[in-house]
């Protein structure tokens, strides 16, 4: 099992996660930015998340920055996709939406459900961002 694969298996282990704007524990709730911390906190890896963002008004250069420290690497177009890639979508201009895929489905915190869902895929939103963890070693 890849560390991608352990990834979406964490990330399905906290569906039904209560939401919590900058939460970071799935016990208290979890944003979407927070599912993906505690994620990969759960297969064993740190990673410092950033404390000051807003639901609107992101950038796509602040979030690349947060998935290289994250251990995560971009992935082109060209890339089939994989159980375990982290994906960045835009629900509305500048409005940002953190997803995990876990193969046939897309693993996020839904702020209208109040808690962490599985979905089915693909995403329903663009996809700006798809990275993937690079492997240790």
């Amino acid at each position: 099992m890849t560390d991608g694969d352990r990834l979406a298996v964490a990330a399905l282990g906290m569906v039904g996660a209560p939401f919590r704007m900058h939460g970071r524990d799935p016990e208290t709730g979890l944003d979407c930015v927070g599912l993906v911390a505690a994620a990969l906190e759960g297969i064993g890896r740190s990673v410092d998340v950033p404390a000051d963002y807003r639901l609107r008004g992101g950038s796509l250069p602040r979030f690349d920055g947060w998935a290289r420290a994250a251990g995560l690497e971009p992935l082109g177009d060209a890339v089939p996709a994989r159980a375990g890639d982290v994906l960045l979508c835009e629900v509305a201009p500048l409005q940002f939406h953190v997803m995990i895929d876990a193969g046939d489905r897309m693993v996020h915190a839904h702020i209208a459900l109040g808690r962490v869902v599985a979905s089915p895929a693909p995403a329903p939103w663009p996809v700006r961002r798809r990275w993937r963890l690079q492997q240790k070693g």
